[in-house]
């Protein structure tokens, strides 16, 4: 039976009721929605922002707040409008809440208690776990974002984290969107919201699962971490103290600074994996024990320690090259290779350049575990003093110690004048400040130890470089400002832990700005030693000892004593005539005057080639040579720059065991140029293959088009793999998909397809038997090759200019000639070290 007009209109407004009743229920879940859209979180705007930025978003107070307040209202809508028990993932949700309670919550008032039906499945008895997670649910979108940055591995289970995480974000968005639009005029709109928010839920449940799955993989593994550098620990005041008899001073101040740095990876271990993780590393430090005193009395050798840094206090944490961990059974060998990175360091970067930048980068796997060790180590003694001091039984002993610290770094950095140092005692006294937080008023605590941290910070700010007055200055009083802003808002409990946090945070900025002088302190220090080993031969002479001692003299060298050497030497003599050839043919047809002409290949040509305006030149280029010179025609120095070239522009990553004994000091050096080769591929590559698919299209854009697109596109990608080097096919398509979103005024059909033409081209390009990887590879060779034997100066940038150009890749010169210039240093250091040694096998 047909109905009439005001049926069909009371049936619309009955279909439409639910929809009303989410959107508008207390008055609250409208504005609730509105207040999370409003600050701007999607899909879209995530992408565009570097990971160090998104994190500190993510962890904005009011973002938090936000996004709690709606996701509490959409798990009791999802209660209230199920017609079917909603799936229970208590399972799940009790491995977010494995860390401790800080402080027990004041009670809630009757009139909240009820507000919100929790569904069984949604809590445990006895708790009050909410269904969604802010954090968690927030974490998806840097996971969508920044997937390098935030998974650790590139397994199954990331990868499925990774998809769901992409499937949650989406359902997200159209639930809010459904929230604030309202429903559509046709009817069975309520049926569709209600599967709409199930089909959120559904998303949640699946992402929830991958998100745990990896989370507790990855507690594991740093678990795993923290029960070692425990156990090492534990084994290194073994060694340096008596294990019976009477303890020294310096003993008994050994066995509680490792017992205070336990305490801190206790902590960390228990917040990771709760009672059963500490009860691991109390076992693991048992074990440890007994074997250490099994190996003494058997007379046998005991585990070798590796000390982590001392962070009971994190100005501590970078200890000096001196302090570094070294094996017990040849403390020698190690202090030997500490000085061979050094010394070799020091003659690939000169005083002028970045040498303690280059000298203190970690490279290696232990390097790496100790500086996560570390790191979390730091964070957990920063959590440990904002929660000392909080509470109703305040704590500042940790506090007042580290403050102590704060004032001897200060009078150890100041001049040697007994005047600045009898001041910085005065302004920072350690009895006055016992006794200030000791009378129980927070304002007199705030007054005095802002008083403190301005000092402090002025201090820093006097003792460190003029050029850097300016731009400390105002992050310190942008500092104070915020701190000043946390504590007049304050008030009650609240009032407590806003002191606390503000207070930590504080201190922690001046702590780091102590630490960044030392570095420049120890920078200079470093610098006026290392003159005479640049000046003179002493350099050399030191590394070609300790590679003789290593290898044999060059008179003893051979297959058997430096196989991967020979096997180097060989391959780059049976392509060096060939290379040099193909050089010296590059060189002389080059332009005398002017740049290298325009030339994209016809194959890829779709109408538009390469602009022969389009420079390459930057501040860099135009100020003339580097100081990096081209190669001579010396036989042993291109055989070593051909060699090298060989090697970086390899699609097998280096290895230790693959790279010539002569190169192994500077095997991470090579590592970082074999990456820029191939990021340089990638980069021409979706450039090329955005310029053939744009010219494609009809109407063809215009020749300003065409080069903004393509200028957008490289500054986004440059950006991209710089802030996530294995960024995958996917971000780099999308990345061509922007850059082309103002050429012709896309559709949304047109976007899709040419996200599919450009998704399935690049995907091929970038096969090693394409043939477009081919040309590709050959320009970027080209490239690298002019640099390596043509030098850094005009010749080189020539080169590379050319090469560059028949690809439409001029842009990446810059980046070529950069790169090929720590060839050419570790080149030009090797054949200077290990000249003797090649000069045998050739």
């Amino acid at each position: 039976m047909a109905m009439s007009a005001a049926q069909q209109g009371a049936t619309a407004a009955a279909a439409a009721k639910p929809l009303r009743d989410f959107r508008g229920g207390e008055s609250t879940t409208l504005a609730l929605a509105r207040a999370y859209d409003s600050l701007g979180i999607n899909r879209d705007s995530v992408k565009d922002m570097p990971f160090e930025s998104l994190v500190t978003s993510m962890q904005s107070p009011a973002l938090l707040q936000a996004a709690k307040a709606l996701l509490d209202r959409l798990e009791t809508r999802l209660v209230a409008s199920a017609s079917s028990p909603v799936d229970d993932i208590d399972h799940l949700l009790k491995h977010l809440v494995a860390s401790p309670p800080r402080r027990k919550a004041p009670p809630r008032s009757s009139s909240s208690q009820g507000t919100a039906k929790r569904s069984s499945s949604a809590t445990s008895p006895g708790t009050a776990t909410a269904r969604y997670s802010p954090r968690v649910v927030l974490s998806a979108y840097m996971i969508v974002a920044h997937p390098g940055a935030v998974l650790s591995g590139q397994g199954e289970g990331e990868k499925e984290l990774k998809e769901s995480a992409v499937i949650f974000v989406k359902e997200l968005e159209l639930l809010i969107k459904a929230i604030l639009e309202g429903p559509a005029p046709a009817g069975g709109q309520s049926a569709t919201f209600s599967a709409r928010l199930a089909g959120f839920d559904k998303a949640w449940c699946a992402y929830l699962y991958g998100f745990v799955a990896w989370k507790v993989k990855d507690a594991r593994v740093l678990e795993g971490d923290l029960v070692r550098a425990a156990c090492k620990l534990e084994v290194s005041m073994m060694q340096a103290c008596k294990v019976d008899g009477e303890l020294t001073h310096d003993m008994m101040a050994i066995r509680d600074q490792v017992a205070g740095d336990q305490a801190l990876l206790r902590g960390k271990v228990r917040q990771l994996s709760g009672a059963a993780g500490v009860e691991r590393m109390e076992a693991a430090l048992s074990d440890a024990r007994s074997e250490f005193l099994e190996a003494r009395k058997t007379g046998g050798p005991a585990a070798a320690p590796v000390v982590v840094a001392n962070v009971s206090t994190p100005l501590n944490v970078d200890s000096p090259p001196s302090a570094a961990a070294g094996s017990a059974s040849s403390p020698a060998k190690q202090v030997t290779k500490e000085n061979e990175n050094l010394v070799n360091d020091m003659l690939h970067h000169g005083v002028g350049d970045d040498l303690f930048g280059a000298m203190t980068t970690d490279t290696t796997a232990e390097k790496d575990l100790e500086k996560r060790v570390r790191e979390q180590m730091v964070n957990a003694f920063w959590d440990i003093v904002t929660e000392s001091i909080t509470g109703d039984n305040p704590d500042y002993s940790l506090l007042v110690r580290l403050v102590g610290e704060v004032r001897d770094f200060l009078q150890e950095l100041s001049p040697k004048q007994l005047k600045s140092k009898e001041e910085i005692a005065d302004k920072i006294d350690i009895e006055i400040l016992s006794q200030v937080l000791g009378s129980g008023s927070q304002e007199q605590n705030a007054q005095y130890l802002g008083q403190i941290l301005q000092y402090s910070l002025d201090t820093v700010r006097k003792l460190s470089a003029a050029a850097k007055e300016d731009e400390m200055k105002k992050s310190h009083v942008k500092l104070l400002s915020e701190l000043a802003a946390s504590s007049e808002v304050a008030s009650g409990d609240n009032g407590v832990r806003s002191f606390a946090i503000a207070v930590s945070k504080g201190l922690r900025f001046v702590v780091e700005e102590i630490r960044e002088l030392r570095a420049e302190v120890n920078k200079v220090r470093i610098e006026m030693a290392a003159q005479p080993i640049l000046r003179g031969s002493a350099g050399v002479e030191y590394l070609q000892k300790a590679f003789a001692d290593r290898y044999g003299p060059p008179a003893n060298a051979s297959a058997s004593s430096l196989p991967l050497m020979l096997q180097f030497v060989s391959a780059s003599k049976s392509v060096v005539e060939q290379q040099w050839r193909e050089h010296s043919e590059a060189l002389s047809a080059l332009p005398s005057a002017g740049r290298a002409p325009g030339i994209v290949p016809v194959v890829l040509r779709a109408g538009h080639g390469a602009p022969v305006g389009q420079s390459s030149s930057s501040p860099e280029a135009a100020s003339g040579d580097s100081g990096q010179p081209e190669c001579n025609g010396d036989r042993l120095d291109k055989i070593v720059r051909i060699g090298l070239l060989q090697l970086i522009s390899s699609m097998e990553e280096l290895q230790t065991q693959s790279t010539p004994e002569t190169f192994h000091l500077n095997l991470q050096r090579l590592k970082a140029v074999q990456c820029q080769f191939q990021r340089v591929i990638g980069i021409a590559t979706s450039m090329l293959i955005l310029r053939q698919v744009l010219m494609a299209e009809s109407p063809k854009p215009t020749l300003a088009q065409l080069e903004n697109a393509i200028a957008e596109l490289f500054d986004a990608l440059v950006k991209t793999l710089g802030s996530a080097p294995d960024a995958g096919a996917q971000q780099v398509v999308e990345a061509m998909i922007r850059a082309s979103a103002a050429v012709g005024s896309p559709s949304e059909e047109k976007v899709q397809a040419r996200r599919q033409v450009m998704g399935r081209v690049f995907v091929k390009s970038v096969q090693p038997g394409d043939t477009v990887f081919k040309m590709v590879y050959r320009a970027v060779h080209c490239a690298f090759r002019g640099v390596v034997l043509g030098g850094g100066g005009a010749n080189g940038r020539k080169l590379a200019d050319a090469a560059l150009r028949r690809v439409g890749a001029a842009r990446l010169a810059d980046t070529v000639v950069k790169a090929a210039e720590v060839v050419i240093r570790v080149a030009t250091v090797s054949e200077k070290v290990h000249g003797p040694w090649y000069n045998a096998l050739i």
